[in-house]
């Protein structure tokens, strides 16, 4: 019997995503199911940060002991309700076509960091640097995702493709309107959640697949990480939060007060999770 390639899919979800992703992660590898292993690690906008940190080569309960700290004097970022608008809008405009809809949220992002009310580039690739271990990529392999913020295209990053590790995270996490797109090789790149909030169609190849997705749920154009999972011939196993998380994680998934309680309720959610993932990854 050939040998059984696995994949961990990680999804965007914020501040408190990245939170809630460590503390599962955690909770889990105290179990006995280390998610860390995996021959793939996709990361989308959270996720690629977790996914990055994962592959840093330091530990789980390091990671989360970082996530637990107090919150400090962190920026609170939020979706306003005119950014939330204009989402709106595109997705009326462009009527479920997936490329249109990127096209202007990518206009939108590029509007918003162009007239200012936006950090500048510069802060935020250090906001993205202070994040991560080891500034350079890992040797196991890592896809972060993202969006062309002016063609819509959907594009993956990895080691080979010669960017370095902070401009595509950066570019990953750059959410619309709120953090401005990240210039690489001349051009803008914007969240890969604007494709699909885990992109988990990208590790279809793996015989065994995890996907931890702080928003699992597809909106408009948005591919759901259930529409990507069924139909797959892989054992799959999908985590997104419960009720306690979901509460520990509140209405603004950008507020680092909430990066605690976050971690914390995802790690205490991977016991009731664990014998389901552990069938995926060691079945």
């Amino acid at each position: 019997m050939s040998e059984q390639r696995t994949a961990l899919v990680l999804g965007g979800g914020g501040i408190t995503g990245i939170a809630w992703e460590i503390g599962v992660l955690a909770g889990l590898a105290e179990a006995g199911v280390d998610l860390g292993t995996a021959d793939l690690v996709v990361g989308t906008s959270a996720g690629s940060v977790v996914g990055a940190q994962l592959r840093s080569g330091v530990d789980l309960p390091a990671l989360y002991e970082r996530q637990v700290e107090p919150a400090g004097a962190e920026r609170v970022a939020r979706l306003g309700r005119s950014t939330l608008a204009r989402y709106g809008v595109a997705m009326l405009l462009a009527r479920r076509d997936d490329a249109a809809f990127r096209r202007r949220v990518g206009a939108v992002a590029r509007s918003a960091a162009d007239s200012g009310r936006t950090p500048t580039e510069a802060e935020r690739r250090d906001a993205i640097a202070s994040r991560l271990p080891d500034p350079g990529w890992p040797d196991r392999p890592l896809v972060v995702t993202a969006v062309d913020a002016e063609s819509g295209e959907f594009t993956t990053f990895t080691r080979e493709s010669g960017v370095e590790l902070v401009a595509a995270v950066g570019a990953s996490c750059a959410v619309p309107g709120v953090y401005p797109p990240v210039t690489i090789a001349g051009r803008r790149y914007m969240d890969g959640g604007m494709r699909s909030p885990a992109n988990a169609d990208l590790a279809a190849a793996y015989d065994r697949i995890v996907v931890i997705a702080p928003l699992p749920r597809g909106v408009g154009p948005l591919t759901s990480v259930d529409a990507q999972v069924t139909g797959l011939v892989s054992r799959v196993a999908v985590v997104s939060p419960d009720q306690a998380s979901l509460s520990a994680i509140g209405k603004n998934v950008l507020d680092p007060a909430a990066r605690e309680p976050s971690a914390r309720a995802g790690r205490a959610q991977a016991a009731a999770v664990t014998a389901r993932v552990a069938e995926v990854w060691q079945g």
